[in-house]
């Protein structure tokens, strides 16, 4: 598929006739902005590969808003832990990016992890990936300035996005972040000044890629670098 229309990253990975049969058990189905995937804890129902859509990650916690743990879009699915067996989910999902994704019940997936070792290889090696994402968001979140950590979130959703352009207000920012909402907007304020961003009225424009790059944490590159590294 085109850039403007792009694939699955993992169901691409497989081979072929592997891949054919996966996607005879698929769905088209949309992704709608602010739509509860899974409850954490509670049964998955559904998997979903993304294609142009992505989904937001969060650790519910009593008394405060939902901390943002991790994304995923076409390179990912949401409901990998059934390779490990265990159909509970970890955490709660909430589509961030209204678009696209391939939607497959959990009761085929399992049947084709059991008869699918290609299947199984790859969902393993992204396993790993998304602990490696969850693990560096927890160690940033705590080690990290705001205008990094707002850096290197605006670099994934654009990964994810597949546009330079896309919604987020300073609060949905701030609770992703675990910050005060007047943090985000220094910080963005700040992004705004260098031409990094433009930024207005929650509208979000890309501007400078590479020196957003070069604002952001280290912990942007560590996750990329562990999904070539395993995806190459």
């Amino acid at each position: 598929m085109s850039a403007a229309n792009p694939a699955n990253r993992l169901l691409e990975d497989l081979p072929p006739k592997e891949r054919s049969k996966i996607l005879k058990y698929c769905k088209p189905v949309d992704l709608v902005f602010g739509t509860v995937l899974c409850e954490s804890d509670q049964p998955f129902q559904h998997v979903y590969f993304p294609l142009t859509g992505f989904i937001s990650l969060v650790a519910p916690m009593d008394g405060h808003p939902p901390l943002e743990m991790g994304l995923i879009g076409n390179e990912g699915m949401l409901g990998v832990t059934l390779v490990l067996g265990v159909n509970t989910a970890p955490l709660h999902a909430v589509v961030q990016g209204s678009g696209t994704a391939l939607q497959m019940t959990t009761l085929q997936l399992r049947r084709e992890l059991r008869d699918n070792p290609s299947l199984r290889h790859t969902l393993k090696r992204y396993l790993f990936v998304l602990m490696a994402q969850l693990s560096q968001s927890s160690a940033c979140t705590r080690f990290h300035e705001v205008d990094a950590r707002l850096a290197r979130w605006l670099l994934m959703t654009h990964d994810r996005a597949h546009a330079d352009h896309f919604h987020l207000t300073h609060q949905y920012l701030a609770d992703m972040l675990g910050v005060q909402r007047s943090a985000v907007t220094i910080a963005a304020g700040s992004m705004q000044k260098r031409k990094l961003i433009r930024y207005v009225r929650g509208d979000i424009r890309i501007l400078d890629r590479h020196g957003l790059e070069a604002a952001s944490c280290e912990c942007y590159n560590a996750v990329i670098e562990d999904y070539a590294r395993l995806f190459a």
